[in-house]
């Protein structure tokens, strides 16, 4: 049963695929890393949403059409990566490891088909001030609007823009919520052995 990757796994992938990627297939807003789970995997991804300077409702609704199962992990809201919430909310959510694990346990034993998302929020306390990541998306948006940046080049560019207008406190959240996101898949990945 493939369900989570080790965080051994996940730290061998380059920085901008960890977790979640933004390979801007299907439109360039899009998360690419949810949308690359198709619901015939039989597998468990461990996330932090989407970064919130996608389309997150886009992402969502990709995801139910391809059979995606998106779970809250002590949550109702999907959360917005640097953020806790992204605005919109999760049709399920587990409070336990034990809970995640099952999902992943429950599927394989009926043989369904289809990825599930375990959607951890960064915690409040970790989360990107909501002010300052407004300010700085709301202007990353202009810059790259007058630079003519579009498609998949928005991406990288408000990335790095984030990274540079917040001194780097997004990349220390981007840290954070990988290591959290790494330590939760470990334990469903045990958990789902016993």
């Amino acid at each position: 049963m493939q369900l989570a990757e080790t965080a051994q796994q996940q730290f061998q992938r380059p920085a901008t695929l960890r977790i979640l990627l933004e390979l801007n297939i299907l439109q360039p807003a899009v998360s690419a890393e949810c949308i690359a789970a198709p619901k015939k995997l039989t597998i468990t991804v461990v996330c932090a949403g989407v970064k919130s300077i996608l389309d997150v409702a886009a992402t969502l609704e990709r995801l139910e059409t391809l059979g995606v199962t998106v779970v809250g992990f002590g949550t109702d809201a999907f959360p917005g990566f640097y953020r806790a919430d992204s605005g919109y909310g999760v049709t399920w959510r587990v409070d336990t490891v034990a809970q995640a694990a099952a999902i992943g346990t429950q599927r394989d034993a009926i043989k369904a088909p289809g990825a599930v998302i375990i959607a951890q929020p960064v915690s409040e306390a970790d989360q990107l001030d909501l002010e300052l990541h407004d300010r700085v998306l709301t202007e990353g948006l202009a810059a790259a609007t007058s630079a003519h940046i579009v498609g998949k080049d928005v991406t990288p560019f408000l990335l790095d823009w984030f990274h540079t207008q917040t001194d780097n406190q997004s990349l220390e959240v981007n840290v954070t919520l990988i290591n959290a996101n790494a330590r939760l898949a470990a334990q469903i990945a045990v958990a789902a052995t016993k």
